[in-house]
């Protein structure tokens, strides 16, 4: 019997990921990370554990509660405030997969002897004819998360077990209903797991502990000075709502710099890009791609995003380009580009560092 360390948030898919592995005939073991607590004690999403504690009595499995807050620290939050004061809106959970919930499930199926770990990810792990490991996306495609799984190393994606890649999410709340789990109806968290109320700059201001830029000008793309912002924390490529610039015409956030503390601002034309530079690149169907060398793939530059056909190559050893066969809008330096085969499976992706 190999057994399994599930990690469970409390929320319905990792309950019923430990329910399908031990009627598969695993020994499973249910554990919580508790990666994040606000001042007035409120937890993160990520880590409710009365609500995993009571589906692991239910199923009839141990469960363990692992402190995680000073790594989730480190490799989460910290970089996710700086990314916001340097100007770029980051993706924390690609961080946290692979440098927190990762390695302290791999860690602790170490520690209790265990062959492998399991999350309630909707993807299915992928092991291709070169031996490597990929993620693919997963049948209910609405609900598909491989675009939050691009980081995980080989290593990691080898000892992982996915079970609800081919479940849609009526289908699992149908199962946990039939199991008689008490987190059948649950709703899904919506949000950043730490920024409860959605309010990325109040966290920011509540939490970071370096200098937060102040006030500084909107401009044209031609420098003109069209009004005042409230900080660059509060601004993000794309956006329309929250501007207050009555302009007489739609005015959307086209960069944000630092360096000036400006917010440029333009018409949503302006939005579209037809390449995009990318590092601290992640492979996972291929080892790397050499300087110079190309392919063919379909692109992704933020979770929502279908996905545009593109060619990529490598510009030097860490940097890639991505070319796209039709305009994309508002890629947006921070977010993750994540690269697609024509089977659904990921080749790999990056951090967006600039537009073209």
């Amino acid at each position: 019997m190999a057994r399994v360390i599930v990690g469970m948030s409390g929320g319905v898919d990792s309950a019923v990921t430990a329910y399908l592995l031990k009627r598969a005939g695993y020994d499973v073991i249910g554990t919580t990370l508790r990666i994040w607590e606000s001042a007035d004690g409120q937890e993160s999403r990520c880590c409710e554990i009365d609500d995993a504690r009571h589906t692991a009595w239910k199923l009839g499995i141990q469960y363990y509660a692992l402190n995680s807050i000073s790594d989730f620290e480190k490799n989460v939050t910290e970089p996710f405030m700086s990314c916001y004061i340097a100007g770029r809106t980051p993706n924390p959970c690609v961080f946290c997969n692979r440098h927190v919930k990762w390695e302290k499930m791999l860690y602790f199926a170490g520690v209790m002897g265990a062959d492998y770990i399991a999350t309630g990810h909707y993807a299915s792990i992928l092991k291709l004819p070169n031996g490597r490991y990929t993620v693919k996306k997963a049948h209910h495609s609405a609900k598909d998360q491989t675009y939050m799984l691009y980081r995980l190393s080989q290593e990691q994606l080898a000892a992982t077990l996915m079970p609800l890649g081919d479940y849609t999410k009526e289908q699992v709340r149908e199962i946990a209903r039939e199991a008689g789990l008490s987190v059948a109806e649950k709703a899904d968290s919506q949000e950043i797991c730490f920024v409860t109320d959605g309010n990325y700059a109040d966290f920011i201001k509540d939490n970071a502990k370096s200098p937060i830029p102040g006030q500084g000008n909107f401009v044209s793309e031609d420098g003109e000075i069209l009004g005042t912002h409230k900080g660059i924390i509060h601004y993000t490529v794309g956006q329309r709502k929250g501007l207050g610039l009555p302009l007489g015409y739609p005015a959307y956030v086209k960069e944000i710099r630092p360096d000036t503390n400006e917010v440029v601002i333009s018409t949503e034309d302006s939005l579209y890009s037809s390449e995009i530079i990318c590092d601290n690149l992640n492979f996972l169907s291929i080892e790397e791609l050499e300087p110079g060398e190309k392919l063919r793939c379909i692109v992704k530059i933020r979770y929502h995003h279908q996905g545009t056909p593109a060619t990529i190559e490598m510009t030097d050893e860490k940097r890639l380009r991505v070319s796209f066969d039709i305009p994309v809008r508002a890629a947006t330096p921070g977010q993750s580009a994540v690269f697609y085969s024509d089977e659904d499976y990921v080749i790999g992706g990056g951090i967006i560092e600039k537009t073209l």
